[in-house]
C-alpha cells in the first residue's frame, strides 16, 4: 500500500509510531505537511502537488490535522478524496467532530448521552440561557479548544456570566455545560478502531484541577471499559464517520455521558498506559479497508507544474 500521513511534523511521537507500524508491515509511507500541499480543482480533473512535486497514487491516507489548520488540512484532505484515496477519518467527518456544537447535535438527536449543554449568541438572554442549564457549577468551553485549552469551570452564577461576557467581548464561540460531581475529575479515554475499541485508559485530574488531560498534568492508566462505555464509544464514531477516533466519556449515575470525539487522537499517552500497539492496529485497518475500497479515482490527473 501507498500511504500518505497529513502531519506539520514528522519528529511528533504519534506520527512516527504510523510510519513505524507501516514500514513494519512492509507499506510505503510518506509524511506530508498539509499547508505545503496545493491543489488544482476543475472539471477535468483533480491535481495536487508538494513542494514542486506531484501527488499521485496513495491508495491510502492517514489525517493528522491539528485544530490550528482545520480548514486548510481537511481541504487537502478532501482533494485526496477526490482523487479516489481511501481515508479512514473523512474530511466532513474531521468537521463534524471539530464542531463541538454540531457534534453535541448529532449525538443527542442519536439519544447518545452528553452533559446538559446550552449555547447562545445574544447577551440578552444569559440569565435565561443560564435557567435553562441549571445551578452551578457550569463547565465553559470554546468550541474548538483542544488538550483542555479554553476550559473553565465556574462555581457561581455571578462567575458563570461574567465568564460568559468576556468570551462574548472576544467573539469566541463556547458551549456551556453542566459539571458532573460524580466524576470526581476522571474521564475515559475510548479509541476506536475499524468499529471496536481497542484500549482505553483513564485520566485522573491533578489535585486541583478538574480537567484530566495529560497535557494539564493529568495521570492516566489501563482500564477495561463496560460493555456500555465501549458501544457508546463505538456508536458516537460512527455516527460521526470516523475510523479513527478518541472518544472520551465519564462515568455518571446517568451511565456513560461523552465529552468529546477526538478526530486525531494521539497515541503516546494511550500507547504508554495500555501497551497496546495502537498504531499497528491503524495500519492494519487501513490496509484492509483500503483494499476493499480500491477503484479508479474519479477525475485525478497530474497536471503539469
Amino acid at each position: 500500500m501507498k500511504l500518505a500521513i497529513l502531519s506539520r511534523n514528522a519528529k511528533l511521537y504519534s506520527t512516527r509510531r504510523l510510519v513505524e507500524a507501516a514500514r513494519e508491515r512492509g507499506h510505503s509511507v510518506r509524511v506530508l505537511d498539509p499547508l505545503r500541499c496545493y491543489m488544482r480543482i476543475a472539471v477535468d480533473g483533480f491535481a495536487m502537488h508538494h513542494q514542486g512535486r506531484p501527488l499521485t497514487g496513495y491508495q491510502a491516507v492517514i489525517p493528522r490535522i491539528g485544530a490550528s489548520v482545520t480548514r486548510y488540512g481537511t481541504a487537502v484532505l478532501r482533494q485526496f478524496e477526490l482523487m479516489g484515496s481511501y481515508t479512514p477519518n473523512p474530511s466532513d467527518s474531521i468537521l463534524k467532530a471539530r464542531d463541538k456544537l454540531r457534534c453535541h447535535q448529532i449525538l443527542a438527536a442519536q439519544g447518545l448521552g452528553l452533559p446538559a449543554t446550552v449555547f447562545g449568541d445574544n447577551p440578552d438572554d444569559t440569565g435565561d440561557l443560564l435557567k435553562m442549564l441549571g445551578p452551578t457549577p457550569h463547565v465553559i468551553k470554546l468550541n474548538e479548544g483542544t488538550q483542555g485549552a479554553g476550559v473553565m469551570l465556574t462555581e457561581k452564577l455571578s462567575a458563570s456570566r461574567s465568564v460568559i461576557e468576556a468570551l462574548r467581548g472576544l467573539y469566541a464561540n463556547f458551549l456551556v455545560q453542566e459539571f458532573v460531581a460524580e466524576a470526581k475529575g476522571a474521564d475515559l479515554r475510548c479509541f476506536v478502531v475499524g468499529g471496536q475499541v481497542v484500549a482505553t485508559m483513564k485520566r485522573q485530574a491533578p489535585r486541583g484541577d478538574f480537567r484530566s488531560n495529560l497535557h494539564r498534568g493529568g495521570t492516566a492508566k489501563a482500564v477495561t471499559a463496560t460493555a456500555a462505555e465501549q458501544q457508546t464509544a463505538v456508536r458516537a464514531a460512527q455516527l460521526l464517520g470516523l475510523g479513527v477516533a478518541g472518544v472520551d466519556l465519564i462515568r455518571s449515575r446517568r451511565g456513560p455521558l461523552i465529552l468529546e470525539v477526538n478526530a486525531s487522537p494521539g497515541l503516546e499517552g494511550i500507547e504508554t498506559a495500555s501497551g497496546v500497539d495502537i498504531a499497528g492496529s491503524i495500519i492494519e485497518c487501513v490496509a484492509k479497508s483500503a483494499k476493499r475500497s480500491s477503484s479508479p479515482a474519479p477525475k485525478a490527473l497530474v497536471h503539469p507544474g
